[in-house]
């Protein structure tokens, strides 16, 4: 901010050591810590059905056989006969690979592989002889599986201990041998590791002849035929099953034509009642009904309890119901500001001068490492899949880690920049591309071009490529090309089941049979042209129930059903399950608990419980399809698991670059990327799927990994619940933090508390310069005028933050007046994150550029002149003291608080009451003083406590601020520092005058605002940390921001009865006195009838809890107060 010219002063004292304020240490300095921030059905019998619900809630994992199979063949699993990949997941090269899922480090994505790079070591021994005596005599590998079977026995109790899921609670006690296993496996997991590719074999061609443009590699004729031979075979067999199966036009629901209405129209009511989408009709949940009743009536639908994806589509009806105003912007349209077509890569090269390659990772590593991974043989060597490289168009610098919660776990999606493997070609990679994400995973709504210009989308913004690596003996890696990774996908496509085999299959030796289950099992098979095409296999049962009649194996699949149409979503449910909390949390905080009360919440218990066993509403389903039709594909449930992380990541690189624009838009760059997210984040933005989250979820289901591992529930709620008594009492009976961390709430509110305060203060700050003959009511309603909802949110039209914002794609922000709203909102959070970065000089800068088109009036706005006292006297006016009494007896106030002023008639004019009339020595009274320094005091505390308390919701902030900064807190430092001696009134006795409470507050406020104008905001913070600050341990010890009336409320609301609307207190004057500026009023309480007392169950109740919680503290401060007592009457 530009203050008005000022001499040189020493920098910002500490107070007078003298004052003592009671009931806490104090700061000396203002402390500003920075802040960080998814063919036929073959119906059977119901034994069969409850035989695989049995299994599924048995230890069904992978490499495991069941119970039945247990019973059948006795003994440990590992010593039956299994298939080649089995062997192979025995072998010692990869026991390590399939043990990484038991050790307890956080970051396991290196731990198979550590074994490597220890020289010496046996298991590296056995690694490098592994890979010479790969074709080596069947001798030699069974004396080496015989070993392994030996170290598995015995090592398999203690690895059975160290196993950690993440749905159950760590150990109690980590060594510090473990946190140094945890940070080396973060560091092997994030460092870049050199790696060289496989040999080209003619399919590419790297001679400097061959090279067109800025590529390396260039595709031969070889590889072009190959790449005809896949487009021909794989990426349009889903075209030509679909095209020859007839086609089916759905009947139309009421939900078609709300679209069809709201496509049609080009404009949007920009009124207060206007909508910026199409609202909802009354009948939606008919319509929504009828919506899923004709997607279970597709006639080419896999199964019943398989949900498909349809571009645009969710599973209870279309993805955007917006009109085709709103349709045109938004980051939930996935329009990016900014973003412009990228030219088209060249298709047989790998284009490798103007991509950008990254390895892609994800931490933990907790439901992305299988015990089945895809592998991949080629020449003699095994090459595990560990992720996927992105190539950019744009280097993807500045972009902080993309985080997202699955499975209840907090993941963090790496980008690590690496050397690029070079045996690729980008029409590979789109072909790869096209049939995993579009033909496999059905990804449909997932668009990586950008926005349309002339018809021509141009290149995708970012490039796919499967990593399939084996570790090199020197710590290197060997990326497998990507023709290779094509050919295995056409070798691998054939027939699950041929029906030339049906009849020897059937006729298999049950442990021969087994060994080919057990290597179906995880993987993703597809059956073309149906809905979904491609699915998991869980379990291969060849069971046989008619023997006249062959019938080909079945595939179970356990699968989980859509919240829209299990209990989660049913309506009855939600009704019931309301009433039922309601209830239990009656009865908690009820001081007497009935019988029947009890027996009625059993009773909803049980009925809840009934509702989710019931079949049709259960979310896990269990489904039977029979393999006939089905392909296999190669691929695992771990590579679709690393691919729907993909969505996302891309998601949050194209927003913060499109936030880079507006970076340009306001005229500040932000060095915390997070920052300005958290600023644009809406409260009602949560998952991020990065696309459709249905089509995410359906594909998760249907091709995810089979039993992913869960987290704590409670992550998605843990610092985002901010409702109820108990919530209320819990978080705001923390302490502040004396080295805070950051805040874990990740929406805008907080933000916006801050930004509020911020744009209040400059607004007072230059109306107050800019009118100095204009007094305080004039000032307030100018104020009132420019930081009202309205014309901040025309600003944050200037800024266009409506194409910024995340928020939920739903009804949340239909109506034009709640998208105003919440724009207005996400202004205050900008200032707000720009002043705490960048400082107030910024803020204000921003915040003048957006007031004012003209240049002319922005100067006038920004460069506002000195106050007058100031003009009068340019330097200093202390030489003044010497003939004014009033000005000597000042000085001895500047001296109690250890602050000298460069004018000090501004402290005069602080103290000069508003019955004093005009005079030359003030140039007028303290009132104008009071509007500026209300603002200034709540600018200060409200950066103190977004700091200091980063567990806090807005309305937290404001229940700590009210209690600080208030008429009764004000007066009280008043009176301790005695301005009441020094208020310079009319009085001609000169007798000491008692002063009323807002008084003593209203001189209060003068005496800052004199302050930040002689001195500067440091000042203000350094006395606000000294005076103000130490007290909020007191208040909140003492529930001092709970006013009485409030206590009532939260009293009456407790003792409610069940089912009717809660009875709230009736107050009734019953005396008042005393004179009309001064009048003391009697009121009586009443509450169902009845006069009431002032002794409530939940107060004693909340006594309790902070008397538990801070015992310590409130004995040290009883003692506190009892020595200034003594002190006080020994003196």
């Amino acid at each position: 901010m530009s203050y008005p010219p000022q001499p040189q002063l020493p920098p910002p004292p500490s107070f007078n050591p003298a004052y003592v304020q009671p009931g806490g240490s104090f700061k000396p300095e203002r402390s500003r810590p920075p802040l960080q921030y998814k063919s036929d059905t073959c119906s059977r019998s119901p034994e069969r059905l409850r035989h695989h619900d049995d299994h599924r809630h048995r230890d069904h994992s992978y490499g495991g056989y069941g119970g039945r199979h247990n019973r059948e063949f006795g003994g440990d699993k590992r010593d039956r006969g299994c298939s080649s990949e089995r062997r192979r997941s025995d072998s010692p090269r990869y026991k390590a690979d399939y043990d990484r899922g038991r050790v307890p480090s956080r970051h396991r994505s290196r731990e198979r592989y550590r074994h490597r790079d220890e020289q010496g070591s046996p298991t590296s021994d056995r690694h490098r002889k592994h890979i010479r005596s790969r074709s080596g005599s069947r001798e030699r590998k069974r004396r080496r599986v015989e070993e392994e079977k030996e170290r598995r026995t015995d090592s398999a109790s203690s690895s059975r201990e160290r196993s950690v899921s993440y749905s159950r609670t760590r150990d109690v006690e980590e060594t510090s041998t473990d946190r140094h296993e945890e940070e080396k496996g973060e560091e092997e997991l994030l460092k870049p590791a050199w790696i060289r590719c496989t040999h080209a074999e003619n399919y590419y061609s790297n001679d400097p002849m061959d090279q067109v443009g800025d590529s390396t590699v260039v595709g031969t004729s070889k590889l072009r035929n190959l790449y005809e031979r896949f487009e021909e075979e794989l990426g349009q067999r889903q075209e030509r099953a679909k095209s020859s199966r007839p086609n089916w036009e759905p009947p139309k629901t009421k939900l078609d034509q709300d679209q069809d209405e709201s496509s049609s129209e080009s404009e949007c009511d920009s009124d207060g009642g206007g909508s910026s989408c199409s609202s909802s009709s009354d009948s939606e949940v008919f319509d929504v009904i009828a919506e899923i009743k004709r997607k279970k009536a597709h006639p080419d639908r896999l199964h019943e309890e398989l949900w498909y994806n349809d571009p645009g589509q969710m599973n209870d009806g279309p993805l955007c119901k917006c009109s085709a105003k709103a349709r045109r912007t938004g980051i939930r349209h996935s329009i990016y500001p900014g973003e412009q077509p990228v030219k088209s890569c060249r298709p047989m090269n790998n284009n490798a001068g103007k991509l950008f390659h990254y390895r892609i990772t994800v931490s933990p590593p907790t439901n992305f490492l299988t015990d089945r991974p895809t592998v991949i043989e080629y020449d003699d060597h095994e090459y595990l899949f560990e992720g996927f490289s992105c190539f950019s168009h744009t280097p993807l610098t500045n972009i902080p880690l993309c985080r997202v919660i699955r499975f209840n776990i907090d993941y963090t999606i790496h980008f690590i920049e690496e050397m690029a493997p070079e045996n690729y070609c980008v029409k590979g990679l789109e072909l790869f591309s096209s049939y995993l994400f579009k033909d496999i995973l059905e990804l449909y709504d997932w668009n990586l071009t950008g926005p349309d210009e002339n018809g021509q989308s141009g290149c995708q913004r970012f490039h796919f490529m499967p990593r399939f690596v084996r570790f090199l003996p020197d710590g290197g890696k060997e990326v497998l090309s990507m023709h290779q990774v094509l050919l295995y996908l056409l070798r691998s496509s054939t027939a699950l089941v041929p029906e030339e085999e049906i009849a020897n299959m059937l006729q298999w030796e049950e442990l021969e049979w087994q060994k080919y289950a057990e290597e179906c099992k995880g993987m993703i098979v597809t059956n073309p042209g149906m809905k979904p095409s491609s699915v998991r296999i869980d379990q291969l049962d060849r069971e046989q129930f008619n023997s006249s009649v062959i019938t080909f194996p079945i595939i179970v699949h356990f699968g989980i059903r859509p919240a829209q149409l299990s209990y989660a979503g049913d309506p009855q449910y939600q009704k019931l399950w309301k009433s039922y909390v309601k209830l239990r949390h009656l009865l908690a905080n009820s001081p007497k608990v009935k019988q029947i009360d009890k027996q009625k919440l059993t009773q909803r218990e049980e009925a809840l419980q009934k509702i989710r066993q019931k079949n049709t509403m259960r979310r896990e389903v269990t489904v039977e399809l029979s393999s006939q039709g089905f392909w296999k594909t190669g691929i695992r449930s771990d590579v679709c698991q690393h691919a729907m992380m993909l969505p996302v990541l891309t998601h949050h690189i194209r927003y913060h670059q499109c936030l880079m624009h507006l970076d340009k838009l306001i005229g500040y760059v932000f060095k915390e990327r997070c920052l300005l997210q958290l600023a644009m984040t809406h409260p009602s933005h949560h998952l991020n799927f990065g696309m459709n989250p249905d089509h995410a979820r359906n594909s998760l289901s249907n091709c995810g990994i089979r039993q992913p591992k869960y987290g704590d529930r409670k992550v998605h709620h843990m610092y985002m619940r901010k409702k109820g008594i108990n919530t209320l009492i819990n978080i705001m009976s923390r302490l502040g933090q004396d080295d805070p961390s950051p805040s874990r709430i990740n929406h805008n509110e907080r933000l916006e508390f801050l930004g509020d305060a911020v744009v209040e203060f400059l607004t007072s700050v230059h109306l107050y310069y800019l009118f100095p003959n204009l007094e305080e009511g004039g000032l307030a309603t100018y104020r009132t005028a420019i930081v009202q909802n309205q014309h901040l949110a025309m600003l944050a039209k200037k800024l266009e933050l409506d194409r910024f914002m995340l928020y939920a794609h739903g009804p949340d922000l239909c109506r034009e007046s709640d998208l105003r709203h919440a724009m207005a909102n996400c202004f205050e959070a900008l200032i707000g994150a720009v002043y705490l970065e960048g400082g107030l000089e910024e803020a204000k800068q921003l915040f003048g550029r957006l007031l004012f088109n003209s240049e002319d009036l922005r100067d006038v706005w920004l460069n506002y002149p000195p106050h007058p006292l100031q003009v009068q006297e340019a330097q200093t006016d202390r030489q003044l003291i010497e003939s004014s009494p009033v000005l000597q007896k000042l000085t001895s106030f500047e001296d109690a608080i250890g602050v000298l002023f460069t004018h000090v008639r501004l402290l005069a004019r602080a103290f000069t009451l508003r019955t004093v009339g005009f005079n030359h020595l003030t140039l007028g009274h303290n009132q104008r003083m009071e509007f500026l320094g209300d603002s200034i005091m709540q600018l200060v505390a409200t950066e103190y406590l977004f700091i200091h308390f980063p567990d806090h919701h807005e309305g937290h902030l404001t229940l700590l601020r009210s209690s600080l900064v208030n008429n009764r807190t004000q007066a009280k430092v008043a009176e301790e520092l005695g301005m009441q001696e020094y208020a310079i009134t009319n009085d001609k006795t000169k007798r000491p005058v008692a002063l009323r409470t807002k008084t003593l507050a209203d001189l209060l406020e003068s005496f800052i605002a004199a302050l930040y104008i002689d001195k500067d905001l440091e000042f203000v913070h350094t006395f606000m940390n000294v005076c103000f600050f130490p007290r909020l341990k007191e208040f909140i010890l003492n529930q001092d921001w709970n006013d009485p009336k409030s206590q009532l409320q939260q009293c009456c609301l407790t003792l409610r009865t069940e089912g009717k609307e809660p009875d709230i207190p009736l107050y009734k004057t019953l005396q008042t006195v005393g004179p009309s500026h001064a009048r003391t009023y009697t009121v009586a309480v009443y509450f169902k009838g009845e006069r009431i007392g002032y002794n409530f169950p939940q107060m004693a109740h909340q006594k309790r809890f902070i008397e538990r919680k801070y015992r310590q503290e409130l004995k040290e401060m009883r003692r506190e107060r009892e020595r200034q007592e003594r002190d006080s009457d020994e003196g």
